[in-house]
């Protein structure tokens, strides 16, 4: 076991890991990490600390990158983060959890530190295990208009949202790279302030 505080990053993605699961707007954190692990030329993915485990070194990053998804159930998400963070000794403010979110319009996203769950289990899971004081990048998946919330976030993207949704990712990776880079607060004045709508013109009456 480590004996020294780690000095890189662990970033968590949420999901189901079941095959059915595959593709459905529960699993937008894998998703990301999937995404990640490609553009950053993971290492082979392992069956550890109850989940998919992987390591990367990416460039101009401080530190190696942990990319971790769980494969318990939604609500015992904590035990897997929990594990790898014990075993490399990592503080709360170098985890960076990604996972969905219903709050949010589909192809938004948001960063924070700390805070309530919205009712998310797996967020609420990995706070009851470590506390939290852990980085959240919460990924847009929209309200349902009729279905259930249940029905809405294991169900999948139509074709269109689907190509919404693979962009989003894209850039909510290049902020993850960023807040990983620079920092979190850099990530957000950068991110954040892209996702907001054009102001008005001036009134020159």
């Amino acid at each position: 076991m480590a004996t020294d505080s780690f000095s890189g990053w662990l970033v968590v993605g949420l999901g189901n890991p079941e095959d059915e699961y595959g593709g459905t707007r529960h699993n937008a954190g894998f998703d990301l990490i999937d995404l990640l692990a490609r553009r950053w030329d993971a290492r082979e993915w392992k069956n550890r600390f109850h989940g998919r485990f992987s390591q990367a070194e990416p460039a101009r990053i401080d530190g190696p990158v942990l990319l971790l998804k769980p494969t318990t159930y939604m609500n015992l998400s904590g035990r897997a983060v929990q594990g790898a963070m014990a075993f490399y000794r990592i503080l709360p403010a170098r985890v960076l959890v990604a996972h969905d979110d219903m709050d949010l319009p589909l192809g938004a996203f948001r960063l924070k530190l700390g805070g309530g769950s919205a009712g998310h289990r797996g967020v609420e899971s990995i706070a009851a295990a470590v506390g939290a004081d852990f980085l959240r990048l919460r990924i847009g998946i929209g309200r349902p208009e009729r279905a259930g919330a249940v029905d809405h976030v294991l169900s999948r993207f139509a074709a269109a949202e689907r190509e919404e949704m693979d962009r989003s990712l894209a850039v909510a990776s290049d902020l993850v790279e960023t807040a990983l880079r620079e920092g979190p607060q850099a990530a957000m004045n950068a991110f954040h302030r892209r996702r907001k709508p054009e102001e008005p013109p001036p009134n020159t009456d």
